[in-house]
Formats: C-alpha cells, structure tokens, sequence
C-alpha cells in the first residue's frame, strides 16, 4: 500500500512538470507593468486640459500641450517637464493617493483641480484636493501643472 501510494505521487509530480515545462514561457509568466504600452503616438496626442476651483487666483481653465510645450497654462514647458519626469513604464503620474497609506490629518484648503486629456497616449481623468497629508503629497507632486500653493 506505502509502495503504492509513493508511486503515484512520483508519477503525478512528473506528470505535473512535464507539463508545466511543456508551456510556453508567456503562459505563466508574470505582467512586467501595471501600465500598458501607449496606444499611439505621444507626441501628438499630448494634450490636457486643467481645472482648478478654490485656489484663489490660479483658478480657472488652462489647456496644456506638450511635444512642443503650448497653450494655455501659465507655465506650459515647466508643467510639461514635471509630466515627461513622472512619466516612466509602470508609473502613471496621475495615480490616486493609496488607499493602504498612512495619511496626516491635515487639511491644505479647499483647492480642488481636475486634469482631464490625453498624456502618453492613454486618457486621463484625475480629480486633485487637498483633504488630507497624502492628497496634499499627490497635489504638490504635480506642480507645476497644477497650481503651487503653500507648503
């Protein structure tokens, strides 16, 4: 009965690495990003529009272009190169807070801002405030292409 059962868990454990060797390579392995490849041509889907409220005398509506830097914003090639630094495989530079951090309580004023547009090809669509140390974080992250406000 021992013999029995010792064979049968050899044989199936052969069994099961003969097909795992058996698959191909894509088939198990694990995704290298979390953020795909651009679905176009950055340089000419690079555009953004930001709306920000409750800020005092930045708020209002800028358009952003980028690639070459234009439009509207106040500071559109410094906005741009702050975007092109954050930008990189992996890493969407207009990723909400994480909702596992640990976050200061403490409240940055009721500035709210909305980035919506094309950046890397992909849409965007990120709201911004200031309730917490961690929107706080995310906000000052941005700047210049969103408004700088006290630190």
């Amino acid at each position: 009965m021992l013999r029995r059962l010792a064979v049968t868990a050899v044989t199936s454990a052969a069994a099961s690495l003969a097909a795992i060797c058996a698959m191909p390579p894509a088939s198990y392995a694990a995704p290298a990003s979390f953020v795909p490849p651009p679905v176009s041509d950055a340089d000419d889907a690079d555009h953004l529009t930001v709306t920000v409220s409750g800020a005092g005398a930045p708020d209002g509506r800028y358009e952003l272009d980028c690639h070459p830097a234009g439009g509207s914003h106040p500071d559109a090639r410094a906005a741009c190169e702050q975007l092109d630094r954050r930008t990189s495989w992996g890493r969407d530079p207009f990723a909400p807070a994480s909702r596992d951090g640990l976050c200061t309580m403490q409240y940055g004023g009721p500035a709210t801002a909305r980035v919506t547009g094309t950046w890397a090809g992909r849409p965007v669509d990120a709201a911004y405030g200031r309730g917490d140390g961690c929107e706080i974080a995310r906000w000052n992250d941005l700047v210049p292409v969103l408004p700088e406000l006290g630190r």
